[in-house]
């Protein structure tokens, strides 16, 4: 038996206006990527980021992303990430969305200098969007 209440949880908090949601939108695509896309552009050849493990050593040898670098991110300091180049755009990811080593390893990029963007979903959704963009052709 259906209950129709008064009270909207998705109502609750209103809804932005159109244009702060437009701003709101356009920061997050600013930082993040996903899977799909991060697939896409390294099919078609595209050169302008590099992509970075932040897991452990022991976990890239596991089992990583196509192109990826491993560099932990408990590494990530002024004078060690001198190897990456200021030049292009880095991809940093980690396990899942249950990991955030990521995200601190894309703060501190930034606060490098460096500019970042976070794979959403890590390894985990890189795995399955592969596998289901493959069973698709």
């Amino acid at each position: 038996m259906s209950v129709t209440s008064q009270f909207s949880l998705v109502l609750e908090y209103p809804p932005a206006e159109p244009q702060i949601a437009s701003r709101h939108f356009a920061s997050k695509l600013s930082v993040e990527t996903d899977p799909a896309d991060v697939i896409l552009d390294l099919q078609r050849g595209q050169t302008g980021f590099i992509i970075v493990d932040v897991r452990s050593k022991e976990d890239f040898e596991e089992s990583h992303v196509d192109g990826a670098i491993s560099f932990p991110y408990r590494q990530m300091n002024a004078e060690t990430v001198t190897r990456l180049p200021k030049d292009k755009l880095i991809v940093t990811y980690c396990w899942g969305p249950g990991c955030n080593a990521s995200t601190k390893a894309a703060l501190r990029l930034s606060s490098l200098g460096y500019r970042v963007k976070e794979m959403i979903g890590g390894l985990e959704y890189w795995k399955k969007t592969k596998e289901k963009m493959e069973s698709n052709r």
